[in-house]
């Protein structure tokens, strides 16, 4: 069974999230900030759980709190200027990262003392430091300068006895220490989607560039051929028109029929790039037809693309029209499939019993002109409540010419 809106077969479908991909990689972005801020705010409220186990006076849990909170806005500082850093250029964009630098520091320094812990008052400023814009390889060691640097620091509260000895007092101590590989490790996904996002860009840009080449070549090769032949012919009856004028007037005529084979292969040329696959095609009316809130079943041959896109193709988007503008607005079913002889299309909707039937326009009396033209048919039945068109062509192109 069809579900609603579902295509099935190898074409007419994009890559799944290809249209969105823009605005997923900024997704994805606030997602990897959410993550970062969510880590800190957790490491900051576990060192306040743990200075309230303390007798401790109300002016320190004031600095762990509001200072934390003035601490996460300065980390949100350099993230926004790790995500632009393409845009800065090498380097760190100082203006930028000073403030909340010196903010890390002296978060740290009354933290430490408020929590009587190293540790604490180290770990603001690594983290910092790590979410700045290192180049590659240099970030790997400056997490584990940071890292080892914070576990020197733990070391040295605990044989102050500044740490518990109790689970619950190691929890803010290791999360203390493993916050920058942490934070680090996020980053690095970013990285890698950024990577992947300019990879697809460049694809796609190279792709446009080889397609954008391959027409000019063919438009060069047509109109080279053809301008070539007609100054020729024209040189000739230059020559010809004061000996043998009725010559002369042939080599004209020719001329002229240079042009419009010239100006045909033109028209041919521009025909075959404007095509759309007919895959694409059922895949458009799908979306169409979903986006006018009807439920829609559609299915198509996996040899879709082997079928005459340039006869098809304007008949399935004068019936999708056609569908619209009669149909009563609830379901569709579209079936695209190969026939011993060739192609047969069909669209199939609902109809209201109760309005009154009129002829559908002349749409569907323009579709029959196009098929005729191919050898193609058109048939349409109508019941009690569906509406179908159905539509064959031969296995043959729209010029003609066999496959």
């Amino acid at each position: 069974m069809s579900s609603p809106s579902d295509l099935r077969g190898p074409l007419g479908d994009p890559p799944p999230g290809a249209r969105a991909l823009a605005r997923g990689i900024t997704a994805t972005w606030w997602y990897t900030v959410s993550a970062v801020v969510f880590i800190e705010l957790f490491l900051v409220f576990a060192w306040a759980l743990r200075v309230l186990a303390i007798p401790v006076d109300p002016i320190s849990m004031v600095v762990l709190g509001i200072g934390g909170i003035v601490w996460l806005l300065s980390t949100m500082v350099l993230l926004s200027a790790y995500r632009h850093r393409i845009e800065n250029g090498p380097g760190f964009p100082w203006a930028r990262i000073a403030v909340p630098l010196l903010v890390a520091v002296a978060y740290g320094v009354a933290a430490g003392l408020a929590a009587n812990s190293w540790l604490f008052g180290a770990m603001p400023l690594a983290q910092s430091v790590v979410l700045l814009n290192w180049q590659r390889g240099v970030r790997v060691r400056v997490v584990g300068l940071a890292t080892l640097v914070l576990i020197v620091f733990a070391f040295v509260d605990g044989t102050r006895g500044a740490l518990g000895g109790g689970i619950p007092d190691w929890i803010p101590t290791l999360y203390a220490i493993v916050i920058p590989a942490m934070s680090v490790s996020s980053l690095w996904w970013w990285d890698v989607l950024v990577t992947l996002d300019r990879a697809r860009a460049s694809e796609s840009r190279l792709a446009a560039t080889q397609e954008r080449l391959r027409i000019a070549t063919d438009v060069h090769d047509l109109q080279g051929h053809h301008l070539q032949v007609i100054a020729l012919q024209l040189e000739l009856a230059e020559r010809l028109m004061e000996r043998d004028p009725e010559a002369a007037l042939e080599q004209l005529r020719a001329a002229r029929v240079s042009v419009d084979e010239a100006r045909q292969g033109t028209r041919d040329l521009a025909t075959r790039v404007r095509s759309v696959p007919l895959g694409d095609e059922v895949a458009n009316a799908r979306d169409l037809l979903s986006a006018a809130g009807l439920i829609v079943e559609a299915e198509i041959a996996p040899d879709a693309g082997e079928a005459p896109a340039s006869a098809l193709g304007p008949v399935i988007r004068e019936t999708t029209t056609n569908v619209l503008r009669h149909g009563a607005g609830r379901r569709a079913r579209l079936s695209f499939a190969r026939t011993r002889d060739g192609w047969r299309y069909e669209v199939v909707n609902d109809v209201d019993p109760d309005a009154p039937r009129e002829h559908s326009g002349s749409g569907l009396d323009g579709v029959k002109r196009r098929l005729g033209e191919v050898g193609g048919t058109l048939e349409v039945r109508e019941g009690d409540d569906e509406f179908a068109v159905i539509v064959t062509v031969p296995d043959h192109d729209a010029d003609g010419g066999a496959r």
